[in-house]
C-alpha cells in the first residue's frame, strides 16, 4: 500500500489513540511488525501547541518508520495552520481526525460529530489539502448514528479534495465502542472511491484481519485496541497474511524482556513521575487474561518509584516462570 510517496512495508496500521500511541508504543509496535502508526491526536488550537503534552506528542526524536501525525478541530483555517505547523515538525503525513466518538472532542464539533456537516468537512479538508505539501490522509466513522450512515458521501468528499488515503472504523459515532463493527459500509466505501482504504474496528486475530480484508477489499487494516497489552498481535497478524499460517508464539520470556523494556521506555520518555503513573495502565493491559496478575495488579498501582515498578515485575514473573 503506498500513500503519496511512501510504501508501507505492510499494510497493517497503529491507529493513533490519546493517551496510547506515544512515542515508546508507536516504536514497540513497528518493530512488531506495523506497518505504519498514526501519532496521539493534536489539537488544531494553537494556544495548547506550547503545553508540556503537545510537546511530547510532537516528540518524533529518533523514530524509525513513516511519521503521520493527526490533528483535530473543527474551524478549516485552524486546521490549515496545524497541519503546516506540524509539517515544519517533522510530520511526513497529516491524518485528520473525523473518527473520534468521545464526547469533550464531539462537543467541540471535532472527531466524529463533523459527519453530520459534509459542507464543513469540505471545507476543513481542502483546507488542509492545500496548506501542505505532504500527503493528507483521513479518519472516519460510518455515519453519526445507525440511521444516517453517509460514510460513502464523506469517502466521495474527501476522494475529490485530494485525501490520499481514508481509515474506517465499522461504528458511527452514536456506537461509539459498543456492539459489534460492520463491514458493510467499508465494503461499499471501497466500492465507491479509488483511493486506498483503510478497515478499522474489532480486528483482534490474525484470522479476523484476513476476514476484513477479503470482505471489504480494503487495501489494509488499522488495529487499536486490540494492540493494548498485545503489541506482537502485529507480528501475528503480518505472518499469518504473508504465509497463510501462525508464526511460532514468542516464548513467555521474549514477552516479559518486552513488558520491561517497555516501561523503561514510558520512564525515560514521560520522567519517572508521569512515567511511573502511565506505566501502571500498561502493564494492566498486559496482565489482564491473567488470574495471577489480578493481585499483583493493585500492588503495582501503588507503587510510586521507576526502578521499584521494574523489581517488582521481575518478581512477578519469576514467581510465575
Amino acid at each position: 500500500m503506498e500513500i503519496g510517496p511512501y510504501k508501507l512495508s505492510t499494510p497493517l496500521l497503529v491507529a493513533p489513540m490519546a493517551g496510547i500511541t506515544d512515542r515508546p508504543f508507536r516504536t514497540l509496535c513497528l518493530r512488531m511488525g506495523a506497518g505504519m502508526a498514526v501519532s496521539e491526536m493534536m489539537s488544531s488550537n494553537p494556544k495548547v501547541w506550547q503545553s508540556e503534552k503537545s510537546l511530547r506528542r510532537m516528540d518524533h526524536a529518533g523514530e524509525t518508520g513513516i511519521r503521520s501525525v493527526q490533528i483535530a478541530g473543527a474551524d478549516p483555517e485552524l486546521m490549515a495552520d496545524a497541519a503546516r505547523f506540524n509539517v515544519d515538525q517533522g510530520a511526513q503525513i497529516i491524518d485528520i481526525n473525523m473518527g473520534c466518538p468521545a464526547k469533550k472532542v464531539n462537543k467541540k464539533m471535532a472527531g466524529s460529530a463533523l459527519l453530520q456537516y459534509p459542507q464543513l468537512v469540505q471545507e476543513i479538508v481542502s483546507a488542509v489539502v492545500n496548506a501542505v505539501s505532504v500527503p493528507v490522509t483521513l479518519k472516519i466513522r460510518t455515519g453519526w448514528d445507525p440511521e444516517h450512515r453517509n460514510g460513502v458521501h464523506i469517502a466521495r468528499i474527501a476522494e475529490d479534495c485530494g485525501i490520499q488515503a481514508l481509515a474506517v472504523h465499522g461504528r458511527t459515532r452514536a456506537c461509539m465502542y459498543r456492539g459489534e463493527a460492520e463491514y458493510d459500509t467499508i465494503r461499499a466505501i471501497k466500492q465507491a472511491v479509488s483511493l486506498p482504504v483503510i478497515a478499522n474496528g474489532d480486528i483482534d486475530s490474525p484470522q479476523k484481519a484476513r476476514f476484513v480484508l477479503d470482505y471489504t477489499g480494503a487495501n489494509a487494516i488499522m488495529i487499536g485496541r486490540a494492540a493494548q497489552g498485545r503489541p506482537w498481535i502485529f507480528r501475528e497478524i503480518r505472518h499469518y497474511l504473508e504465509h497463510g499460517t501462525l508464526p511460532v508464539p514468542l516464548h513467555k520470556d521474549q514477552e516479559r524482556a518486552m513488558i520491561r523494556e517497555h516501561l523503561i521506555a514510558l520512564h525515560a520518555f514521560y520522567g519517572e513521575v508521569m512515567g511511573v503513573r502511565i506505566a501502571r495502565k500498561h502493564v494492566g493491559w498486559y496482565l489482564k487474561d491473567s488470574d495471577a496478575g489480578r493481585d499483583f495488579r493493585s500492588e503495582f498501582n501503588a507503587i510510586t518509584d521507576a526502578e521499584h515498578q521494574l523489581d517488582a515485575l521481575g518478581h512477578y514473573f519469576a514467581n510465575i516462570a
